[in-house]
Parts: C-alpha cells; structure tokens; sequence
C-alpha cells in the first residue's frame, strides 16, 4: 500500500481487527475476523505484464513504471486466493476513467499522477495472514468467501461490466 493514506488505513484496519479479538479492550463481546487476506500482485506475472506494455504501448505515458514501484509485489508462492476478474476488466477500465485527474488509461494499461504506465491486471491475487483457507490442496482459493458460515457463491446477475466488455 504505497500511498500514506493507504498505509495508514491499512495499520488502522489491522490495530482494529487485534483489539476486536482482545477481551480485555471494550466493553463488548470479543470478536475474532475469521479470514483476512492481503492484496498482492504476483512478481513474474506483473514483469511479464510490463514486457507487454513496453512492447505494444512503449509510448503511452510519458514513463513506464517498474516492478518495484507497484505495492504488494510477492513470488507466486505467496499468493493463496486469485480471483479472475476478466469478466469486469470493462467495469474497471470505466472506473477508473472515471478518475481522469487521477488515473489516464490507455487499453489495459494506466498511469497514475505520477505518469508512469503500468499494466491494468484482471486476476486480483490475495495472500491470507489470518485465518484457514476454505479450500483443502495445495491449489489457490478462488473464493475469498470459501469455508465461511453462510457463505455462497456471489450473484453477479445486473453488475454493469459482468461482460467483460468495454462499460
């Protein structure tokens, strides 16, 4: 989370999840978040992304960002959940056209303020720090949701950019 507000968010998030769990904090009932996953971006799959932008959009923005400039970056290893979002690449495209002062897209790629292109990823990766996956095996979850209580696949029916295409 390379933004300040977006590491301070992030410490704030997790100080709250361990004094939720502490009985000694509050008054109330304690209470434990069953899954907490951390957004991560997979190291070959990102440096395979920026061949791509270098060789298709070398001219796009004005620089091109590096590996190491992407927050989150881990080996594959790492990574325990990985979410195929291509159906909403055109949903998030849009979204975040719609933050023209702070974003410029081109195709898959993008540049924040700071003009540099990236590439604009469809698989999210998540790495769970607390909690037990919801799926038995070595493989990746593919369902942040899995193994909760009550917990079922999401009804995507209506979401704008569930095509895939261009919203």
């Amino acid at each position: 989370y390379g933004h300040p507000d977006h590491i301070q968010a992030h410490r704030v998030a997790m100080r709250a999840v361990d004094l939720a769990a502490d009985p000694a904090h509050g008054s109330g009932t304690p209470h434990t978040i069953a899954k907490i996953y951390w957004n991560r971006v997979e190291r070959e799959v990102l440096e395979a992304a920026f061949d791509q932008l270098r060789s298709t959009a070398p001219d796009a923005f004005p620089g091109i960002a590096a590996v190491a400039d992407v927050p989150g970056v881990t080996d594959a290893e790492q990574i325990t959940a990985e979410i195929d979002g291509s159906a909403y690449a055109g949903a998030k495209s849009a979204a975040m056209r719609a933050h023209a002062t702070q974003i410029a897209v081109d195709g898959p790629f993008f540049a924040l303020s700071n003009d540099l292109g990236q590439p604009l990823l469809t698989t999210e990766c998540y790495q769970l720090v607390r909690g037990v996956r919801g799926t038995a095996g070595p493989e990746r979850e593919s369902d942040l949701f899995a193994g909760l209580p009550g917990a079922d696949a999401p009804d995507t029916t209506g979401v704008p950019g569930a095509e895939g295409g261009e919203a």
